[in-house]
């Protein structure tokens, strides 16, 4: 149905996150009957999936975090594989910057000194980051004693507190990388094997 919808509403693109999840290996212990029919379905479609009339173009763009573990009918479908390291410092102020545009930082916190920090950790990982340092003034509040009721009766201004570098050292310390350096050698080995030049 989805890439019938693609077809029909061509040019379009069809995001499959998480494709790992739908297409592993097939022919794995334990691998059960309608798993090995929906992955033979979606194998189908993609092989269906361009059309010869002009501009009715459907890009399939497909992400995992475990590239090893799909199927190599499907591998060869994904005419492009491309890795995406983990940001860089640049790449980590933009992404502090983006998950922090709606709340309010004290003047004291250097979104360069805090992505010099944040090395080593994933998009994902600093908005978790972000989020929890977005948290903290509601959690010491909370941890005073407050209960929910007092804090809806508080003003704005006494619960949205600017985030300071303080909260930022907190949730760093509270937020762990997801991302280890064995993640990364295993993802590189694919690429120079898989990847596309």
């Amino acid at each position: 149905l989805l890439f019938d919808m693609a077809r029909h509403h061509a040019p379009s693109t069809i995001f499959i996150d998480e494709i790992d999840s739908l297409c592993t290996r097939r022919g794995g212990d334990g691998e059960h009957e309608a798993s090995r029919r929906v992955k033979a379905e979606i194998l189908t479609q993609m092989d269906g999936v361009s059309s010869n009339e002009e501009g009715k173009i459907v890009m399939v763009l497909a992400a995992t975090n475990f590239p090893w573990d799909l199927d190599e009918a499907l591998r060869r479908r994904l005419e492009k594989r491309i890795f995406i390291p983990l940001p860089d410092a640049s790449g980590r102020e933009q992404l502090l910057k983006i998950n922090l545009k709606t709340v309010e930082l004290d003047e004291k916190v250097k979104l360069k000194e805090l992505a010099d920090l944040l090395e080593g950790y994933s998009g994902a990982d600093i908005t978790n980051v972000c989020r929890d340092a977005a948290m903290m003034t509601m959690r010491r509040l909370r941890s005073k004693g407050m209960k929910l009721a007092d804090l809806k009766n508080m003003k704005k201004e006494e619960v949205d507190l600017p985030i300071t570098m303080e909260d930022f050292a907190e949730a760093i310390a509270k937020t762990g990388k997801t991302v280890g350096q064995d993640d990364v050698r295993k993802h590189l080995e694919w690429s120079k094997t898989f990847g596309a030049s």
